[in-house]
């Protein structure tokens, strides 16, 4: 499971040129879902990005968390952060799962997230093409994968 976290100032999400969903500050996160991810992936990944402390303190210092601001939370389903570049120039999303599976664990992970932020996460829909505006603030932009976790 990778996830692309940017810190933003606010994020906009259409559908069909409609505002499907929209945060302010906080996290705006991308998230990949692959064939092998478990439950354990989703447990692990959710509790790293909300404990991630990437939002400054008094001090300029990226010392607190999205929890520990208040911010808001928007996850979109981005099956593109599995290609594979390696050979041509057409990327090769073998790496993806399918969309059954990487809906349903789409799914729990939002609901994971829900859980340990106890706030409302703002999604996208699975699926959809969605055009996304938003400000990244900082730039602060964090790529975790976490089948990399050593």
């Amino acid at each position: 499971m990778k996830a692309v976290i940017q810190r933003v100032n606010y994020s906009k999400l259409k559908i069909g040129g409609e505002v499907h969903s929209e945060i302010e500050k906080g996290l705006m996160i991308l998230l990949g879902i692959t064939h092998n991810d478990t439950i354990n992936d989703i447990r692990w990944l959710s509790n790293k990005i909300i404990n991630l402390r990437i939002f400054n303190d008094g001090d300029g210092i990226m010392n607190y968390s999205v929890k520990d601001i208040n911010g808001d939370i928007q996850v979109v389903s981005q099956f593109t952060l599995h290609a594979q570049t390696k050979k041509g120039n057409r990327p090769s999303y073998i790496e993806a799962a399918k969309g059954e599976v990487a809906e349903n664990y789409y799914n729990l992970f939002v609901d994971e997230m829900t859980n340990m932020f106890n706030k409302k996460i703002k999604t996208g829909k699975f699926g959809s093409d969605m055009q996304i505006d938003f400000e990244n603030d900082g730039p602060v932009t964090i790529i975790i994968d976490s089948k990399k976790k050593v």
